[in-house]
Parts: C-alpha cells; sequence; structure tokens
C-alpha cells in the first residue's frame, strides 16, 4: 500500500509541529540518546557552544547563518552516532543592554538621566526586565531555525553558576599576581562614561588637520599634532637617538610659554620615533596617550624621570591643569590655541590629512585617552602554570597569558578555518596590551573586591563583618564570556559534562569577533584548566545585501529572518545562508535567493511524492538492493559517490560544497535522469525506497523539517529522522554503472544536437546510430530509456555507416537525427553559415597568433599548446558546419 503526500508542501502547516515533537522527543540532550539508545555510552563525543547572542533585542541574518552552520554540524554529528552536545545561552552584554534600557527609557518614559532618577537597584530591575524579553525572543527564534540545541542546559552569562566561575577566576588570577589595579591610560568614553579596552575600539577615517609649531619663540624644536589642546599637558619630547639634528639636545629640560601658560619639558631617545615622520620630534603628552603613556613607564627608571600632567576630564572638558583654557570643550580650547599660535607667528605649517579615530563600538563617540585607576590582566607577567595538559607546555613551567596564546595555535593544537587568519590572530596577539576589564557600568558581574580603609580583600563571598564596600565597576562582558566553554559544563564543579565533552570540538564564530572573543577563550581556558578551549575554530563571514552592502536600517536593507521563514519556510532560509558561501567570506543575500530554495524544498517534496507512487510498502533500515538494469547500478554508484563526497565536505567544513553536490544529485541526476527512466523500467519500488530514505538522511542536517516531515509522513515510525544513522556505503564501484554512462552520453548528445537546431522537446524525432556488437546490445538493452529522455519517436540501430552529412560522434558512434519537416531548413541553413564564417574569422585570428613569434618565445608553453588546441576545436567545428551545410544544399 503506497503513501501519498499532499500535492504541495506547505512549511507553515509543519515546522511548528516538527519542532515541538523534536523537543518533546528529547533527543537534542545526548543523555536521552544514550537512554533511548540511538546512541552508544561509548561512542565519541561532539560538542559545541553556542556563541551566546546579546539580550539586547532580536536576532538578525548573521545569527541565523550562525545557527544554520552549527545545525548542520550537530545534526550530521548526532546522526553520525557521536554523543551530540550543543550548549545554548545568552551573553548579558553589560555595556550594550544597559544602553538600550537608558535609551528606551529616555525616550519612551521622558526620563533625562535613568540611572540617576531610578538609583542603582530599581534601574537593574528594569534592565533585568528587558534582558528577559529579550532573552524569551532569542530562545523562540533559535527555535524557529530549527537549532537542536540541549535547552536542558542553557545557561547566560550572569547567571549564579557563571557568577560563581567569573569570580573563582577573577581570585585565582590576583593571587597569581596576573590582575592588578593599576594608574593607567586608557580609553575613555565621554558619552557613556566607561573606559573601552583596545580591540573594542572602530577605527573610522575622517579629516583632520596635522599642525606643525613651537611652543615659543625660544625652544628649539619644531613638533607636529592633530591635537594641540593635549600639548598643554606635555611633558617631553621625543626624538630618535640616531638623529643628528637633535643630539645635542637630549637630556634636556626647557621651560616654555605655551600660549600663555608654562610647561617644561624634556628632550628624551626614544627608538620607536620615526625621522621621517613629519619634523621627527614628538610631544610627548603621557596623560593622554597610549603610546606616551608607555615612555613614561620606560622613563619612570630614568635618573630624571618625565611626569604626567592630566590636562582634560572625565567629561571631556579642560581641567584646572590646562590654566585659563579650563571648562573649555576640548574642541573650543584646540580652536583657541591654534589661533594664538598663529598670531604668535608659532605656526609654521597647516596640513590636511586623514585620520584614524578610535570610536567607541557601544556608544559611537570618539574615545578619550585618560589616565585612570582601573583593573587589568597583565598579559606579559610570568608565573608558574600549575597543570597543563597543552603541547610544549608542562605543569610547573614558567609562561606568560600571551605565551599560551600563541603556544596553542603555533603547535596545531587549535586549528583556525580558514588558515589565512592565522597570520591575523597572531598579529593581534603578539602586540596585545595589558587588558582593562573594569567598566563603568552597573549591569554587569560586580567586580569581586571590597574595600576597609586600607584594606583590601579579594574573594569570591563578600568579606565578614562590618565596614567593607565593594568596588562599584563591573567586568568587561568579554571576562565572562571567555569562560564560555568550561562554565557552560559544570565549572567550576567537578562535573560530568566537563569530563566527557570538554574541550568543545569546534566554536563556530564570525571573523568579527576573532579578537573580542576567540582569543579571550584561549586565554581564559588555557590558564584556568590547562587545556584548549576547543579544537578547531570555523569563521564564517558577514551576511550583507545583494550589492555587498553592510545591513543597516538607514540603508532600509534589512532582511528579517523571522519573515523569510514566514515567507518561504525555514529551510529555504537556511539553505540560502550556506550555500554560495565559504568559510571566513562574506555572503551576498536577496530576498530573491531565499525563494529558489523555497523552490527546492518543493522540487525535494515533488521528488518524494512521485516516489512514494511507486513504493509498495516504505520501510526503513532497508539494505543497498540489488540492481536490475544499468540505470540501477548507475543511480545507485552515483548515491555511494555522493555520500562518500558530501560526508568528506561536512567533515572538513565545506558545508556549501555538500550542500551543492546534493543539490545537483537531487535535482539533476535523480529526478532529471533516473525517475524519468523508473517510468518506462519496471520494478523500481525497493530501489526508489532506498534512495529516498538515503536522500532524506544526506538532506536532514540542512533542510530538517521538510525532511522530517516527509520522513514521519512516509515511515510512520516512533523513530525519528533526525536519529536517524548517517549513510555508511561502500567504496567500490557498482557493476555496470560505467556502462549506463554510456547510455547517458548517448542521452545527452541527442540533446545537445536538439538544442543546437532550436527543436521544442515536445517534438519527438527519428534517428540513427551507427554500432555493432557490445556496444549495440547495450543500446538495444536501454532503448526505451534513450528514448524517454532524448525525446524520440524511433530509434534505428545499424552496423553500417551513416551516409548522412548532418551526424555527430559520441565515443565513436555515428548518430543522425531526421529533422524532415521539424526544423526550416532555409533559416538552418542561414544559422549553420553566420556560425562557419564566425568561426573561420576566429580561425584566421589564432593561426596569426601563432605565426607571431614574438609570441611563441614569449609566452608560457602552456599558453601555447592551449591556442594550439583552441584552433584544432575550431577546425574541426569548420569541417562539421561544412558537412551539415552540405546536407541542405
Amino acid at each position: 500500500m503506497s503513501v501519498e503526500l499532499s500535492k504541495v508542501y506547505e512549511p507553515k502547516k509543519f515546522e511548528d509541529q516538527i519542532s515541538k515533537s523534536w523537543e518533546e522527543s528529547g533527543f537534542f540532550n545526548p543523555d536521552e540518546c544514550v537512554k533511548s539508545g540511538t546512541t552508544s555510552p561509548k561512542a565519541p563525543y561532539f560538542s559545541i557552544v553556542l556563541p551566546p547572542p546579546n539580550v539586547t533585542g532580536t536576532l538578525h541574518m548573521g545569527h541565523a547563518a550562525m545557527l544554520a552552520i552549527e545545525d548542520i554540524m550537530v545534526r550530521y554529528h548526532r546522526m553520525k552516532g557521536d554523543r551530540t552536545l550543543w550548549i545554548p545561552g545568552t551573553d548579558h552584554a553589560a555595556v550594550a543592554t544597559e544602553t538600550k534600557v537608558e535609551s528606551k527609557l529616555i525616550k519612551e518614559e521622558g526620563f533625562v538621566k535613568p540611572k540617576a532618577e531610578l538609583g542603582r537597584d530599581k534601574f537593574l530591575e528594569r534592565v533585568r526586565r528587558f534582558a528577559k524579553e529579550s532573552h524569551d525572543t532569542i530562545v523562540t527564534q533559535c527555535k524557529k531555525m530549527g537549532a537542536s540545541l540541549d535547552w536542558s542546559r542553557e545557561a547566560f552569562t550572569l547567571d549564579d553558576q557563571r557568577n560563581k566561575a567569573v569570580r573563582m577566576v577573577f581570585k585565582k588570577m590576583y593571587d597569581d599576581g596576573l590582575i592588578y589595579r593599576g594608574y593607567r591610560v586608557v580609553n575613555w568614553s565621554v558619552k557613556g562614561q566607561s573606559t573601552c579596552s583596545d580591540d573594542e575600539l572602530v577605527y573610522v577615517e575622517r579629516p583632520a588637520k596635522l599642525y606643525y609649531f613651537r611652543y615659543d619663540k625660544n625652544f628649539p624644536i619644531t613638533i607636529a599634532t592633530t591635537r594641540p589642546e593635549t600639548k598643554l599637558g606635555d611633558t617631553a619630547v621625543a626624538v630618535h637617538p640616531d638623529d643628528k639634528r637633535y643630539k645635542k639636545y637630549l637630556g634636556k629640560k626647557f621651560t616654555a610659554e605655551f600660549c600663555g601658560e608654562k610647561i617644561t619639558v624634556q628632550i628624551i631617545a626614544d627608538e620607536g620615533i620615526d625621522m621621517n615622520f613629519g619634523t621627527g620630534a614628538l610631544g610627548v603628552t603621557p596623560a593622554h596617550s597610549a603610546v606616551d603613556f608607555v615612555m613614561y613607564e620606560r622613563q619612570k627608571k630614568a635618573k630624571d624621570p618625565i611626569e604626567l600632567k592630566p590636562v582634560i576630564g572625565e567629561d571631556g572638558m579642560m581641567t584646572v591643569g590646562a590654566g585659563k583654557f579650563a571648562g573649555m570643550t576640548v574642541q573650543k580650547a584646540r580652536e583657541e590655541i591654534v589661533e594664538k599660535l598663529r598670531k604668535q607667528n608659532l605656526l609654521e605649517k597647516e596640513e590636511d590629512i586623514t585620520q584614524n579615530a578610535g570610536t567607541s563600538d557601544r556608544f559611537g563617540d570618539v574615545v578619550e585617552p585618560l589616565p585612570k585607576v582601573q583593573w587589568f590582566i597583565d598579559v606579559n607577567k610570568k608565573f608558574k602554570i600549575k597543570k597543563s595538559k597543552l603541547k610544549g607546555i608542562k605543569g610547573g613551567q614558567l609562561v606568560t597569558l600571551k605565551k599560551l596564546m600563541q603556544q596553542v595555535v603555533k603547535s596545531g593544537e587549535v586549528e583556525i578555518i580558514p588558515d589565512r587568519f592565522i597570520k591575523t590572530y597572531f598579529h593581534w596577539i603578539d602586540n596585545l596590551r595589558d587588558w582593562n576589564i573594569s567598566r563603568q557600568v552597573w549591569y554587569g558581574h560586580q567586580i569581586p573586591v571590597w574595600y576597609k580603609d586600607k584594606e583590601i580583600f579579594v574573594g569570591v563571598e563578600a568579606p565578614k563583618g562590618e565596614g567593607w564596600e565593594q568596588d562599584p565597576d563591573t567586568l568587561d562582558t568579554w571576562f565572562s564570556s571567555g569562560l564560555w566553554t568550561f562554565s557552560t559544563l559544570g565549572w567550576p564543579d567537578d562535573s560530568s559534562d566537563l569530563k566527557n565533552f570538554h574541550p568543545t570540538s569546534v566554536l563556530e564564530t564570525g571573523y568579527d569577533i576573532l579578537f573580542f572573543w576567540v582569543a579571550r577563550m584561549i586565554l581564559m581556558t588555557t590558564y584556568t584548566l590547562g587545556m584548549i578551549p576547543f579544537k578547531t575554530v570555523y569563521l564564517h563571514g558577514l551576511v550583507r545585501d545583494e550589492a555587498g552592502r553592510k545591513m543597516s536600517k538607514s540603508l532600509g536593507n534589512i532582511i528579517n529572518p523571522l519573515d523569510m521563514i514566514d515567507q518561504y519556510g525555514t529551510d529555504a532560509t537556511r539553505l540560502s545562508l550556506v550555500l554560495g558561501t565559504t568559510p571566513g567570506n562574506d555572503l551576498k543575500l536577496s530576498v530573491e535567493k531565499i525563494a529558489g530554495f523555497r523552490n527546492f524544498a518543493n522540487k525535494l517534496w515533488n521528488i518524494s511524492r512521485f516516489m512514494l507512487l511507486t513504493i509498495d510498502k516504505p520501510a526503513v533500515d532497508l539494505k543497498e538492493p540489488k540492481p536490475k538494469s544499468l540505470a540501477d547500478a548507475w543511480i545507485l554508484n552515483r548515491l555511494r559517490e555522493v555520500v562518500l563526497a558530501s560526508t568528506e565536505h561536512i567533515e572538513k567544513y565545506n558545508f556549501s560544497y555538500a550542500g551543492e553536490l546534493l543539490r545537483d544529485f537531487t535535482w539533476s541526476e535523480l529526478a532529471d535522469w533516473y525517475l524519468e527512466i523508473a517510468k518506462v523500467e519496471s520494478d523500481k519500488s525497493k530501489i526508489l525506497n532506498y534512495l529516498l530514505n538515503t536522500v532524506l538522511k544526506l538532506w536532514h542536517p540542512f533542510m530538517p523539517f521538510v525532511t522530517e516531515t516527509i520522513w514521519q509522513q512516509v515511515y510512520d515510525v516512533d523513530a525519528m529522522l533526525m536519529v536517524e544513522k548517517w549513510p555508511v556505503l561502500n567504496k567500490k564501484k557498482i557493476a555496470g554503472a560505467e556502462e549506463f554512462e554510456l547510455v547517458a552520453e548517448i542521452i545527452t548528445g541527442i540533446r545537445s544536437a536538439r538544442s543546437e537546431k532550436k527543436i521544442e522537446p515536445s517534438k519527438l524525432l527519428s534517428a540513427k546510430i551507427s554500432v555493432s556488437g557490445a556496444r549495440a546490445a547495450l543500446v538495444d538493452g536501454n532503448i526505451g530509456s534513450i528514448k524517454k529522455l532524448a525525446r524520440l519517436e524511433n530509434l534505428l540501430i545499424t552496423s553500417e555507416s551513416l551516409k548522412s552529412g548532418d551526424k555527430f560522434l559520441v565515443r565513436g558512434m555515428e548518430i543522425s537525427l531526421d529533422t524532415g519537416g521539424v526544423v526550416d531548413e532555409r533559416k538552418e541553413k542561414a544559422r549553420l553559415e553566420a556560425d562557419l564564417a564566425q568561426t573561420e574569422k576566429y580561425v584566421k585570428g589564432l593561426e596569426a597568433k601563432l605565426n607571431n613569434q614574438d609570441f611563441i618565445s614569449r609566452a608560457p608553453a602552456a599558453v601555447v599548446d592551449g591556442e594550439k588546441k583552441k584552433l584544432q576545436e575550431a577546425n574541426e567545428k569548420i569541417d562539421k558546419l561544412t558537412n551539415q551545410l552540405k546536407t541542405l544544399a
């Protein structure tokens, strides 16, 4: 008894119910898979953490791409029989979430300064409420995407378990001398009133002016700067030690009257100065430049160290250190100083330049380098690593955090795909400075440090006794998310998950957070556990519009994944984000592309529907059936090849290649070839059942909804497709497959000849084929298939050579078509003559090139051989066209 599918696949009718059945089955949880017997308790594990989306709103197409790619991996490994775990979670995204809530309160409820008006507790309650609503939306969206996440293990970067992990790591680092509180120049966002780490800066090109001037008429050196207002805080001028122009001034101090304010500067030597840039002399402002602050630190050991003089405050205004400029905005002070320099004839030159200005990624303002007391992680300090499972590093060895981050990638213990990002990774790590981890926001992990008078206490729990006050700052979000692979598995508890699933198998994320997150996870995990966080890093690109532009509200080009799912279905949305892209490269997306994959989902449905009309009794877990015809042997052999190739592609993270291979096989070889033959040949029930069974399994990681829907309707079994075994087939070629390839070439040759003559598929022709011996028997045995697929009414097999000039060859066999009454001979003759004239002109050009001795002597041999081959093919075409014209004469 056959099963019949509805005529049209309508995703809306099935997707929510399928999603619900998956979740209720418990199979997203590897423990349940083991209990049910679908997975062996001794099977290898495959684990991956979801890069936690920020609880700042809803998911976009970038998140959808991430979910699609990761779910392909997870579903494949689950079907492969691995103990497969995909851990979900969300990120509190401290600064971003707090800023979003502040903005909403101002716009929607009329607050002016929400934090000040509500107070810490009430404001944080509003933030938590917003975060919970965002979290619920994100979870719904993940489920709509078909993501097979183990929701029983869901985590949040700010929940109690993660807070415990954060505090323990902080204390451990503090005890090892790696976390310290210091007075250093940091990136300060005036708008956000908080610090930003170096890698959180977004550099924006903007026009600027480079001013050349002297401090006063008696100062001997001209300096150049884009920020004259900061020169009120200069305490040195740095020159290269080999610069002969300034050697006589080294070590000397000058007191100058700079725009009415006294400043004292010392001339110091620094090898980092470029003698050819500007004047080769740099005004050093230790309080307002990270680079200059490093010079200040180095000079501390000198007999006469330079000073640190702040002149700009946290509000972005000039401070009392700026003298009479105090209280001015930075811009106003700059204008005043430039005007004074001009009036005093000290301004020697103004040059228009393009400047890369560092801006806050969260607040959007240009950051102000300011000296502040902050908490830092020292990445260059040596410490003794207590235990290590890392290649090339032993327990008890002295290392630095930077060394750990370098070693695991250098040794290949962590693989980065694509590997071109390895160079980017090392460039960042090699130039890494101490990480500023404290933030002046309320929402986040409050720094686990308490003060009482001059006492300081660092601990997991608050100190006992009264009078202690906790540090008001919170930790950089990346501190907690850096612990993600092991904190989500139960650390610091000695959990079975940590033993069974760590290190995780792969981290899949966008290349744009290689520094923010990937590197910090390596830092935190190698330090805390002495092991890598993941074995492989797979980096996907950004999702852009069809013109390659970034999606944004201002451009009006945002494609909402939920809208696409509603219109075209989840499977189409997923495929559009995976096929046609490669690791690390940006993807161009359009609504038309998604609609195209909706058509393919319908094609798979219709293919299945047709096959089911021929399948007598649909059955699961069939063995590969024996072929009864050459076409059977060919399709079964191609299926073997496709299974092997698609499996290899998925294992190597070439998801697009795997999907494109499956699409070509399904649409072309299965639907356009074999199913057409199945209409001619009989007794296909078992083979079609086997093909449908296997094809649905292969497509399931990519298109989980339509494949699961077909599976459950066809096979009506308790076991779901999501836990069926991934196909593993014999590599050996099936006898008869090569013979059918000859039949296929005959069909293709006839189709090409029809196409050349512009003959419509509806017109049935007669044809002759000259063939003898075993080949004749082969053609005769498959004559029905040839006639069906080549659109022939009659096919005459003869051993005699064909006399007709309008013939073509397929593997030495002559074939001719009878086009009488079908082709307009006058139009056909005109077409052939035009083609012949164009080809003869092309031949003359090739002959002229090959007779040119200068070309022959200069061009590589491969290029010359290529031109000769083109000439040969063109002459063969001329012979063919000439013969075709003779038949029309």
